[in-house]
């Protein structure tokens, strides 16, 4: 192994033991998180315990908690936290891994604070022995926050957060089209405390007119602007405010109104795939951090940043949290949403943008016309994207042209100006309604060239997949034969392949991993009757492994096979034996994901006769392919939002480009960051050149040369239970939250 990466076999987890706890309310994903340190925890050697005693079976379907939450009166009291101690003691574990809230987080810090005392008392009453004090010294304690409210400051979202935003936005796509056709107005309050997040995203989410929230309360004469604002409109509350807008929309605006409180629906139901990945992920690392904690080192939070799992000491998140309702009930709002963080902020500041149509003489006037277009398969996700950007750049004075079926209907002439009106109601709509084809402009480029002039197109945002990025670069290749290329051109990565050079996440991936998660239950379920069944499942993808990988993560496969990590019979036969061996436990069904393209030869029909011939006896197989229902349905909360975010922030990078390179009465551009692509790349959006991105793709099998998620393939298999070598150089390190915040003002 080379010396420049730390593995896990140097974190020896032997004669420790871990203590997991769930506090507070429950969460979809706890039931992930917890299986991750269960299983983490194992597999380093490390001695798990669960505080509570339950019956607990690892599935990562499961919503709430089965190991039990509570908020514990208690364990506030001193003499509660003494009896924990010695319960602790008792069962030698030093280590805890905590998920909850912010209480609960707070609770376990004070818990460590006190430990040495807590020792000492025992110890006095004869409890337990000087030996046993000082073996047990040190407590660590790791938090994990678990809360739908995502009010927690230090991460960009909390485990459980996404799936109430999958609850919500359930209801609103069957109330909006009760809206229509009654001609009503909707008030609906969702949960979130004193936390406006999950009432912003959903309101951004399905564009809703109006928004309220603790941290931007309505201003003086805001009853007359919401009078002027169209009858089909979602109102998102918090908690609380309900009654009073109810009576203010009945009474002013004289609407036929209805209420809908979701309540507890928001926490109930099958976690999403990104809170089981996310829980995943956040548990493993809270098992890394366990095992190189020190006495000296604080207790931390495990967060997340972008794409990446940051540690960040455990009381500065709470004091920051503290901060944020201390400035609301000083009135600062504007502070307030800045220390919620970016995430936050950005949602606010988007929401803003899209959500109020300025009447004409408002507006600021360009000359520019900027053209969008939807280039490759369809994804979900893009019609917000479209939406977005249109928005956008009217509310920035330009003239949008929308181009029907790709470049093929480029060439064609199929374009048109398109309207704030236009795009309404696009956010959850599924595949692309501005109609998309693979057709790439190289073999029309002069016919493409002849429409940018007719149209006196100055600007280009592309959203696609791998055939948009090619498309990118032969329109920039095509420049010094046409000038008409050299405008600014941008491209948002929008692919269930999740295939692109340049992003760690594509607009459409969330969606169809939901998909794919979706019906892996369904098909597990089946077998709840029927044991010893393993069932084949082939995903999409091209030659990509993401859907099948991280897919199979999400759903607890028990092997994922794919184009990037090549495999032969030997592994296929090992694949066996384990599978065999998993039949002798009490979960009696197994789980095989393979990528449509893994390999020529091992097909998924042979994959399927090879295991069924050697399981014979003990397992029998199944298989299904998925096909395009990966492709299809109404877009997940993630990627309506991702789309909608990013696409807001390609149209402003597109004006800034506009006035850069106007000059003598027109755009010239041909600097190579005249070109780009947005891509989320760790922690932030980064506009990428897309030349210089050539020599980082592999152009023959449509994939980049380094993936990111290849990186949990390890972690799949460890939490199957296999034994594998695991990289930990990339493991988050403690860092402070101040400067994680100041560092990474560009990201999501």
């Amino acid at each position: 192994m080379p010396d420049t990466k730390k593995f896990i076999e140097n974190l020896s987890g032997a004669g420790k033991s871990i203590g997991v706890l769930t506090s507070g309310g429950d969460a979809q994903g706890m039931n992930a998180a917890v299986r991750a340190v269960v299983r983490m925890g194992i597999y380093v050697g490390a001695k798990v315990y669960f505080v509570h005693e339950v019956i607990f079976h690892f599935l990562n379907s499961q919503g709430g908690t089965v190991i039990g939450s509570a908020r514990c009166k208690d364990f506030r009291a001193h003499e509660g936290r003494l009896r924990a101690a010695l319960n602790l003691v008792q069962r030698g574990i030093t280590n805890l891994c905590v998920i909850g809230g912010d209480g609960s987080l707070t609770g376990a810090n004070l818990f460590r604070e006190e430990w040495s005392g807590l020792l000492d008392e025992l110890v006095q009453s004869g409890q337990i022995s000087e030996e046993a004090a000082q073996t047990h010294s040190a407590l660590h304690i790791v938090g994990m926050v678990g809360s739908i409210d995502n009010d927690f400051c230090g991460t960009d979202m909390t485990i459980g957060t996404d799936s109430a935003l999958h609850r919500i936005i359930e209801v609103v796509d069957a109330i909006m089209t009760t809206a229509q056709s009654h001609q009503r107005t909707f008030v609906l309050e969702v949960m979130g405390r004193h936390c406006g997040y999950l009432a912003l995203v959903s309101a951004l989410a399905c564009g809703a007119d109006w928004v309220l929230i603790p941290e931007m309360p309505p201003k003086d004469g805001w009853e007359e602007q919401m009078s002027k604002n169209t009858l089909y409109f979602v109102n998102f509350l918090p908690e609380d405010c309900v009654l009073s807008l109810l009576q203010l929309v009945v009474r002013c605006l004289g609407f036929d109104t209805r209420v809908t409180i979701l309540g507890h629906v928001q926490r109930g139901g099958t976690p999403s795939a990104f809170d089981r990945i996310l829980a995943s992920r956040m548990g493993v690392e809270a098992v890394l951090a366990l095992l190189e904690a020190s006495p000296g080192t604080p207790a931390c939070v495990v967060s997340l940043c972008g794409n990446q799992a940051v540690r960040l000491p455990l009381m500065e998140c709470v004091q920051m949290t503290q901060e944020v309702q201390k400035a609301m009930d000083e009135k600062r709002f504007e502070e307030a949403v800045k220390l919620r963080g970016r995430s936050f902020e950005n949602n606010l500041n988007t929401y803003k943008l899209l959500s109020h149509h300025k009447i004409d003489t408002e507006l600021p006037h360009s000359s520019f016309n900027v053209a969008v277009l939807n280039v490759g398969a369809p994804a979900a996700g893009m019609n917000a994207a479209v939406r977005s950007a249109v928005r956008v750049g009217i509310t920035e004075g330009h003239t949008l042209f929308a181009v029907n079926d790709g470049f093929e209907g480029f060439y064609k002439g199929q374009i048109k100006e398109i309207k704030w009106g236009d795009v309404g109601g696009w956010t959850g709509q599924g595949g692309s309604l501005l109609g998309t084809k693979r057709t790439l402009p190289a073999k029309h480029i002069d016919k493409i060239a002849e429409q940018m002039k007719i149209h006196n197109i100055n600007a280009l945002l592309v959203i696609g997949g791998f055939e948009a990025f090619e498309s990118l670069l032969q329109l920039v290749e095509a420049r010094s034969r046409y000038e008409e290329f050299c405008v600014p051109m941008c491209m948002l990565p929008a692919t269930i392949s999740n295939n692109v050079s340049g992003t760690d996440l594509s607009i459409g991936a969330d969606t169809s991993l939901n998909a794919i998660v979706e019906t892996c239950d369904r098909i597990k379920q089946s077998a709840s009757g029927t044991k010893r069944r393993v069932f084949i499942i082939e995903t999409m993808g091209g030659y990509c492994g993401y859907l099948a990988t991280v897919g199979g993560l999400a759903a607890g496969a028990d092997a994922a096979y794919i184009y990037e990590e090549p495999f032969d019979i030997r592994d296929l036969q090992s694949n066996v034996e384990h599978l065999t061996e998993k039949m002798k436990t009490s979960i009696q069904r197994g789980l095989v994901l393979r990528n449509e393209n893994c390999s020529e030869n091992y097909t998924t029909d042979f994959i399927y006769q090879l295991y069924s011939e050697e399981g014979k006896g003990v397992f029998d197989c199944r298989k299904n392919v998925l096909g395009h229902m990966q492709q299809g349905g109404a877009p997940s909360p993630f990627d309506r939002n991702f789309g909608t975010k990013i696409a807001a922030k390609a149209m402003q990078w597109i004006s800034k480009k506009l006035k850069e390179f106007y000059r003598e009465g027109r755009v010239f551009a041909n600097s190579e960051d005249s070109a780009c692509l947005l891509g989320m790349r760790r922690r932030a959006l980064v506009f990428q050149p897309v030349i210089q991105l050539k020599d980082e793709t592999d152009f023959v099998h449509r994939i980049p040369k380094e993936q990111w998620w290849l990186r949990l393939r390890p972690l799949m298999k460890i939490l199957a239970k296999y034994k594998t070598s695991y990289d930990v150089s990339d493991s988050g390190q403690l860092e402070h939250i101040v400067r994680l915040r100041t560092k990474d003002i560009s990201a999501i």
